[in-house]
């Protein structure tokens, strides 16, 4: 169990047990407790509104315990499941141009090249990784709109736009 669980029913025995005060004068006590200030005061000037309303609360004191949970994230900044209200949005991955958009992008980094473009090239100009280059290169190949050959002085495997 996590800290927050434990905090919380630590907070509902404790109000259970405030609210049991009762029955030695002290009535209103886990109202006042859980942030109900006012009626707090009324219920220990009028018994528990005569007892019956000190009786009803041993139905609500769990949803006290809650609001008052709630009402103290607020006040720290965070919503009700506990996550910072006003921080701000950080992008987790940096986007990455996919398929067509992809396949564009390698097309005007080949042109810029002369018409020939190799994988780490288009990594370089797109920002994708080796494994989406190569594979929308090879499309292009199967496709016929591309042809491959090897450097013949690095080696390198080359992709020869032949249109551009």
């Amino acid at each position: 169990m996590n800290v927050e669980s434990n905090n919380k029913k630590d907070r509902i025995f404790i109000s259970y047990i405030l609210n049991a005060a009762w029955f030695v004068g002290f009535s209103g006590l886990h109202r006042i407790y859980n942030g109900k200030i006012g009626t707090g005061l009324l219920w220990f000037c009028t018994f528990g509104m005569f007892g019956v309303g000190q009786f009803v609360d041993l139905f609500l004191i769990s949803d006290m315990v809650e609001e008052y949970d709630q009402k103290l994230r607020l006040k720290a900044g965070l919503s009700p499941l506990g996550v910072p209200l006003n921080q701000a949005a950080v992008a987790s991955q940096v986007y990455q141009p996919s398929g067509n958009q992809l396949m564009v992008k390698l097309l005007e980094a080949a042109e810029s090249r002369g018409g020939t473009l190799t994988v780490t090239q288009g990594v370089k100009a797109t920002g994708a990784s080796f494994t989406e280059v190569e594979a929308v290169l090879k499309d292009m190949l199967k496709s016929g709109y591309v042809k491959i050959d090897n450097d013949p002085i690095s080696g390198a495997v080359t992709y020869h736009f032949h249109e551009i």
